[in-house]
Formats: structure tokens, sequence, C-alpha cells
């Protein structure tokens, strides 16, 4: 928190430059104040203001400025603190990859189920004895997550959530041991770390057993989704997003914006030059809000404008090298 705004401490609003903005963000910021002020003296509120953030500040110092409500602060009665914080870092939140939890990996891997947002496709082929390699298999109804009639799968949920990813894996082995052992089906247990082949070869003992099949079904669905994500090539890639967002918070914190983006520069590659593990241009445009979005104010000049400048051509030309573009890059273009 800066300090506050309305005392004797805090910035006035010459400092804050509300004149630097455009002239539709400023009538919007002045509209904003406007309906605070409206707001606040329905409470009956003297408010001491805080603020996170570049505009932020601006609206807080603009607010403390604020004819009526200097008016308003002399008659309230009532006192309270207001924080202003900029959106920014939402963008962070939606872009970046977020410690070990198995739940967000399953949820950013695995295909959305139609016409749902918060739920995944789980491929149910292992529980047939239809045999395919064909990820995509379409012809058999696909599982998904949410499993409210499951008082197991509800917990391993829970886990999935709560849990770092290798303790709520091996929840998963112990859900499907007990399920297992209480369908008395010829399952060995075994210690140690819990692989996907593992987890696979538990499952197919349900397989020829219809009643236990139909007992457990919630249950094998999430067990299910776990094996695909940790199998999935995309889940080694989550790793090194979340390795390189954690060296890049560091980078950012010592450097200016220019030297972060002349180190990302290198790693834009063009469509014949990537290989598995390098980025594509989707996860690299993911990149860039992320380092925008935490980085806070950008110290403008030549040294940044040239930095952006190479990183816009190199991205443009890897964009432009797509043989199938896909729908993102389509509406970007």
């Amino acid at each position: 928190l800066v300090p506050p705004l309305t005392g004797p401490r805090g910035p006035g609003p010459a400092e804050v430059g509300l004149g630097a903005l455009p002239p539709g963000l400023r009538a919007a910021v002045r509209t904003l104040v406007g309906d605070l002020d409206a707001l606040f003296c329905a409470l009956g509120l003297r408010e001491e203001c805080f603020a996170v953030g570049a505009f932020s500040r601006v609206v807080a110092a603009e607010l403390a400025s604020y004819a009526p409500a200097r008016n308003r602060r002399r008659a309230a009665t009532n006192k309270a603190s207001v924080v202003f914080v900029d959106r920014t870092l939402d963008l962070a939140g939606a872009v970046g990859h977020h410690g070990d939890n198995l739940a967000e990996k399953i949820l950013s891997v695995l295909p959305k189920l139609p016409g749902h947002k918060t739920d995944v496709m789980v491929n149910m082929v292992e529980l047939t004895a239809l045999q395919t390699t064909d990820e995509t298999c379409s012809f058999i109804a696909p599982g998904c997550l949410a499993q409210p009639n499951d008082p197991a799968a509800k917990a391993l949920w829970e886990s999935f959530m709560n849990l770092k990813q290798k303790e709520a894996v091996m929840e998963a082995r112990r859900h499907l041991v007990e399920a297992a052992s209480r369908e008395n089906l010829p399952i060995k247990m075994s210690m140690g770390r819990v692989t996907p082949e593992q987890l696979s070869s538990y499952i197919k003992l349900f397989r020829n057993n219809l009643k236990a099949l139909e007992n457990h079904c919630g249950l094998l669905q999430l067990v299910l989704a776990t094996v695909q994500t940790l199998k999935h090539p995309q889940t080694s890639k989550w790793d090194n997003f979340l390795a390189f967002e954690r060296l890049l918070l560091q980078t950012v914190g010592e450097s200016e914006m220019p030297n972060v983006l002349n180190q990302l520069l290198p790693m834009i590659k063009s469509y014949n030059e990537r290989m598995k593990d390098d980025y594509t241009c989707e996860e690299f445009l993911i990149l860039l809000v992320y380092i925008y979005s935490v980085v806070g104010e950008i110290k403008s000049g030549k040294e940044l404008d040239t930095a952006e400048e190479e990183v816009k051509k190199a991205l443009v030309k890897a964009i432009c090298d797509e043989p199938e573009p896909s729908p993102l890059l389509q509406t970007i273009t």
C-alpha cells in the first residue's frame, strides 16, 4: 500500500498526473470519482484512501481533491479506509501457472466438456474392451470431473485442489486400492512413487466387473483424468512455464524491462525451427501478458522501444510462418 492520499503525507493530484491520461480515460475517471462520492455520501463516510498500482493512485488522488468530496468529508461522521487496487494482476492470475496443483493441471490440459466452461472430457476407452490408439476417440461417451453423487470422488477432487501434486496422486492410488479391495478385485498394493502406468493397471481391474464399474464410476473418471493429465505432453510444458515464471519474477526485480525482453527474444521461434519443448506463438503471447501484468510501471525510453520492436518483429514473423494458424492467431491477425 502506498501512503494515504487524503492526508498531509500523501501526494497531491498534480504529482499523480490525471492530465497525462487520454481524454476518454480522464472522463471515465471523473465519472467514477463522482459515483464513488455519491456512494460515500449515502453512507455518510469520511474516507482515507490507499492505492495499489499506478491507475489506482490516479483515482484515489482525484477523489482526494474532488471539491464535493472535500465538503462531504468535513460533515461526515463515519470513518472508513478505502483501498483501490489495479486489476492488471488479475491477468497474471488468469495466464500464470500457479504452484504444484493437480486440479489446475487437469482443467488446463484436458479438452473442455462440450457446453461447459469448468469441466473437462475424460477419455473412457480404458474402461472398455475397445482397443484404439486414437486419443480423440469420440464414439465412447466422455467422463467428467463433476461427481456430486459419489462421496469418494468428491473427497478425491478436494485432495486434487488442496494437496500438492505428489500427495494428490498418492490419494488417487489409495482411493483406487480401497475401492478394489471392497469389490474383492485382485489388486496388489505397491509402495513408492505412483506412476500413470500403475494407476492404469489398477483401473483395468474394474473393466471386466460391471458391478464394480458401476459402484465406482465417479472415482474411476477422476483417476482416468489424472492418468491422462500426467501422460499429456502439455504437462511437462506446464512445469517449464512455472519454472520460467519464477525466474522471470526474479529477473524483473533485478533488471529493466528491455533486458527481460532481450532475454525472451531468442525463445521466439518459427514453426520450422521449433522443437516440442519450445513455446508456440500462443504460449509466447501468454508469457508476454504475464510479464506486462507483473512488472508494474515501466519506464519508457529508446531502449525499451527498440527491445519491444524486435520482439514484435520476431512474433509477427512466427505468426505469419504458421502453416495452420489457430483460431486465436486468426482472430489476432
